[in-house]
């Protein structure tokens, strides 16, 4: 009798669980549907939590949620940061940027409020070596703060190094704060930050991964990479700080671009670090102390210094990405570790090629991610019919990231060209509207041209059959690489 009361509770317990755990699958495709997501994010989700309900809702937790109605940071707060940068800009009517790319000035302006900023002097670097020493250099000349943020802040040579002089600073009464990403440094000790703690640095993780309150934050990182010191000098681009930018890897160098920018450029990147301060301190810094006046340096250079990321409304670097490859006339050339293009930018740089365009994609041959190199691989079978030229850069790994077109603007920055960079991470990329700046960097391409090796479409297509296989395969998870 026992027995079967006991028979009979298990099957009202597990009967119960499968109803609420229906009903709970199916109420989560039903808020993915009324998202009124892409179609093709959409279906593989529902199909995934309808036919494997238990790692679905496991990988959805993880990497599925949409955030894009989610606020990190109010209204309020927002507009009062970046007004600063705002204070004294050009109308846009009064500059000289290129005519095709005005609507590109309102397209950032309306989505991202990214001003004109006017009369700034741009130093690039091509090596780790060339960076550190003037990133060092800066850094001892800092009289009131140091801003620095990166997405890998490694416990190693260069690290400790820079963590030395930074202590020192602090204790010099100079005001110090870091910002690091939680996941980008998973590797590094706590005890490393927690020195810097100790001795007067304000140190904060971004989006700190704490189980299993914040689990689901795990897929969307800041990738930016921000330096301001004393609001007159930054530095941004694609170099971490890392031993690997200066020695290399065990099988080749380590090949990046970064720049360091003199001028009120400058103001753009103090107001990115100071939104993504104030949304892990709750610490609102906007007083004129932090964005100086400042002279002009080069009379002909405008830029506009944007941001994004999976919060809000618009993808700003996806739209303006998407616009600056649309309206080239000439060229595009274009360097990037990981090419896993949204549809957006794939028919974009396709219809471009057929349409005349030269363009150029330098990617590594040889990449530090298996599964992402094997899935770029299936995109260029599509590059390559339409007619873009793809490169292979070989003395190493090729981490730029570098958009430049026709000698007239040019895109750099921390975002890669691929879903990541443009759907989860935060990132920060400049757009420059100067021809002596993009004709610099177009030199810069061309030179490591020199160091690439021409992909032979007729080659390529013939690679075998189960190598295709295998990389469409990866294709498919391109959104999580």
């Amino acid at each position: 009798m026992l027995a079967a009361i006991h028979i009979h509770i298990q099957w009202i317990v597990g009967t119960i669980f499968i109803i609420l755990y229906s009903v709970t699958i199916l109420g989560l495709v039903l808020v993915i549907i009324t998202e009124n997501r892409n179609p093709l994010k959409t279906i593989p989700w529902v199909i995934v939590l309808l036919l494997a309900p238990g790692i679905g809702l496991l990988f959805y937790f993880f990497f599925g949620q949409d955030n894009r109605k989610l606020r990190i940071i109010s209204r309020r707060t927002y507009k009062r940061i970046m007004k600063r940068p705002q204070e004294g800009k050009l109308p846009q009517d009064s500059c000289s940027v290129p005519a095709p790319y005005q609507p590109l000035v309102t397209l950032l302006s309306n989505s991202n409020q990214s001003s004109l900023l006017y009369g700034s002097d741009i130093t690039i670097y091509t090596n780790g070596p060339d960076k550190f020493h003037d990133l060092i250099q800066e850094i001892k000349k800092a009289t009131h703060h140091i801003h620095l943020q990166y997405y890998i802040f490694c416990d190693d040579e260069i690290g400790n190094q820079i963590k030395k002089l930074l202590i020192e600073k602090a204790k010099a009464g100079v005001q110090v704060r870091v910002l690091y990403d939680d996941v980008g440094c998973w590797k590094v000790k706590n005890r490393f930050f927690n020195e810097m703690r100790e001795n007067g640095i304000e140190v904060y993780a971004f989006l700190k991964v704490a189980f299993p309150i914040l689990t689901s934050k795990v897929n969307y990182r800041n990738h930016r990479k921000i330096v301001v010191i004393d609001g007159k000098v930054g530095f941004m681009g694609g170099m971490n700080i890392a031993d690997r930018y200066n020695k290399g890897t065990d099988w080749g160098t380590w090949r990046d671009t970064h720049f360091k920018i003199v001028g009120r450029g400058v103001h753009g990147l103090q107001a990115a670090f100071l939104i993504d301060w104030y949304v892990v301190s709750k610490k609102l810094l906007n007083e004129k102390i932090y964005y100086p006046p400042l002279p002009i340096y080069s009379e002909d250079n405008i830029m506009q210094i944007a941001t994004s990321g999976p919060v809000g409304q618009w993808r700003t670097l996806l739209q303006a990405t998407v616009f600056t490859i649309a309206n080239a006339k000439k060229y595009i050339f274009i360097q990037t570790p990981y090419f896993l293009p949204t549809e957006g930018i794939n028919q974009a740089l396709q219809t471009a090629a057929l349409g005349g365009v030269d363009v150029r994609l330098m990617l590594p041959k040889r990449s530090d991610t298996r599964t992402a190199n094997m899935a770029t691989h299936s995109f260029i079978d599509e590059m390559v019919k339409a007619g873009v030229k793809v490169y292979f850069y070989k003395p190493g790994f090729l981490h730029s990231k570098l958009l430049v077109t026709d000698d007239e603007l040019t895109c750099i920055g921390s975002a890669n060209m691929d879903f990541r960079s443009f759907e989860h991470n935060f990132e920060i990329n400049s757009f420059v509207y100067q021809p002596s700046f993009a004709h610099q960097m177009r030199k810069v391409f061309l030179h490591d041209m020199h160091n690439c090796e021409r992909l032979v479409p007729s080659r390529w297509l013939r690679r075998p059959r189960k190598q295709r296989i295998a990389e469409s395969f990866m294709r498919l998870f391109s959104p999580l690489l």
